[in-house]
């Protein structure tokens, strides 16, 4: 089975068609030739998380953690990877202090 790739405009056209709360999802469907309407549902849930890099993803392209193409430049990449390591450090010291805690406990 194929997968189908919708162009960047169809998403867009979707998520305004959704947006303007005059189409229901079956008639966004027909107008844009989507297979799935879970598909209007994920483009939402981009838009919503502010996440409009995605939009322009091309199939088997999804970048995740740290390795967005949104970037104004590579200063900007660096600084976004620092803090994400930043979070990931704190939240394992957080893990390793609950996990003492609950040891001294028995």
């Amino acid at each position: 089975m194929q997968k189908i790739v919708y162009s960047r405009e169809v998403k867009w056209a979707a998520v305004k068609d959704k947006l303007s709360g005059e189409m229901t999802n079956k008639e966004i469907m027909e107008k844009h030739g989507i297979k799935n309407r879970a598909q209007i549902a994920d483009w939402m849930n981009w838009y919503k998380n502010n996440e409009f890099y995605r939009f322009d993803q091309p199939i088997g392209k999804q970048y995740s953690y740290g390795f967005r193409n949104d970037f104004k430049n590579e200063q900007e990449r660096q600084d976004h990877q620092l803090s994400q390591l930043i979070m990931e450090n704190e939240i394992l010291k957080k893990y390793i202090e609950i996990k003492r805690g609950l040891e001294k406990k028995k």
